[in-house]
C-alpha cells in the first residue's frame, strides 16, 4: 500500500484522518458502506492502531447501479430522499425497497419494520451489485397505498389538493374523501396519482371536463342525461345498487347498453371518462351533488 497523506500544507487534516477521528470520538462501533471503501479499510485500520484505539468492525456491501448496470449516478437521475416524497412515495414502501436492494430474507418481498428489525443481518447482504428499479418500487408503492389506512391516506391526500385546485375545495371534500377512498386506493400507484384521482371528490362546482369527456357529451348523451335527471330527482334510497337499478331500467327502456348511459355520467359528474365505479361515485356524491353537477353540464351552451 502507498503511503498516505493525513495532513495537508496548511496543517487540514485529509478525508483519511479527519473520518478515523470523527468515527472514534462519535464512538462508532460499526461501518457499514459500499464496496469502493474496501481499500480505505485498510488503510484506516493502520491509522486506528497507531493511535492506540480499537478499529470498528467493518462491513462493505456491494454498490447500487442503475438499469444499465453501471453505478447509480445523477445520470441515471438518482434523486434525493425528499424527492420520492414529492413524488408520491410513502415511506414504508421507500424503507421496504432500499433494505430489498441487495438484502434478502427468503422469498419475502413485502416486508415491515419490525420484520426488518428482527430480521436484518449482514450475512443476508447479496455479493454482486443490486439494480435500482424504479417500475419495481412504483409497484411497490402500489401495494402498500392499497394496504394503508384510508383515513392516513386521506389526510396525505388533502394538502396535494389544496395545493393543485388552489384552495378551492368543496366543503364536503374531506367526507366524500373518507367515504371513497377504499374505490380511488385500489387505482393508484403513487400519492400523485392518488390525489389526482380524489379530485372528482373535492373539487367545487362547476367542474372543468377534459377533451375526452367534453367529446363524449354529445346531443344523443345530453338527452339520456336529461331523462335519467329527472328519474333520479324521484324519492328513493340513494345506493349505488339503486342507481345502477334506475340507470340500467332507462336503458333498457331507451334500447341501449348500460354503457351508453352510465359514461355520459361519469363524463358530467367527474369530468373524466375514466373513474372508479360510477354508480359508486354518485352514492358518495349524495343525490344533490349528483343533480346539480348534472344541471351544470345540461344548462352549458
Amino acid at each position: 500500500m502507498d503511503d498516505m497523506i493525513l495532513l495537508r500544507a496548511d496543517g487540514t487534516p485529509t478525508y483519511m484522518l479527519a473520518v478515523v477521528v470523527d468515527d472514534h470520538d462519535m464512538e462508532v462501533s460499526h461501518v457499514i458502506r459500499g464496496d469502493d471503501h474496501l481499500t480505505n479499510a485498510f488503510r484506516q485500520t493502520q491509522i486506528y492502531k497507531l493511535l492506540g484505539w480499537e478499529p470498528p468492525a467493518f462491513a462493505h456491501i456491494p454498490l447500487i447501479h442503475g438499469a444499465d448496470g453501471a453505478k447509480l449516478s445523477k445520470r441515471h437521475g438518482a434523486l434525493g430522499i425528499l424527492a420520492y416524497r414529492d413524488l408520491g412515495f410513502l415511506p414504508d414502501a421507500l424503507c421496504n425497497y432500499l433494505l430489498r436492494l441487495g438484502w434478502s430474507h427468503g422469498d419475502d418481498e413485502i416486508i415491515s419494520r419490525d420484520q426488518a428489525v428482527e430480521w436484518f443481518g449482514l450475512e443476508a447482504v447479496g455479493k454482486s451489485a443490486a439494480r435500482f428499479d424504479i417500475d419495481k418500487l412504483t409497484s411497490l408503492n402500489g401495494h402498500t397505498i392499497r394496504e394503508a389506512d384510508d383515513a392516513a391516506l386521506v389526510d396525505l391526500v388533502m394538502p396535494r389538493l389544496e395545493v393543485a385546485l388552489g384552495g378551492h375545495l368543496d366543503e364536503n371534500a374531506r367526507d366524500r374523501l373518507d367515504k371513497g377512498m377504499a374505490g380511488l386506493k385500489d387505482r393508484a400507484k403513487t400519492l400523485v396519482e392518488l390525489s389526482e384521482n380524489a379530485e372528482i371528490y373535492a373539487v367545487a362546482r362547476p367542474l372543468k371536463l377534459d377533451d375526452k369527456a367534453s367529446k363524449l357529451l354529445n346531443e344523443d348523451a345530453c338527452c339520456h342525461l336529461d331523462a335519467l335527471r329527472g328519474l333520479l330527482n324521484e324519492p328513493g334510497e340513494w345506493t349505488a345498487e339503486g342507481i345502477e337499478n334506475t340507470v340500467r331500467a332507462h336503458a333498457e327502456s331507451a334500447g341501449i347498453k348500460l354503457g351508453q348511459a352510465a359514461q355520459p355520467l361519469r363524463a358530467a359528474l367527474t369530468g373524466r371518462t375514466v373513474s372508479p365505479g360510477i354508480f359508486e361515485v354518485m352514492e358518495i356524491l349524495g343525490r344533490d351533488e349528483t343533480l346539480a353537477r348534472l344541471d351544470d353540464v345540461l344548462k352549458t351552451p
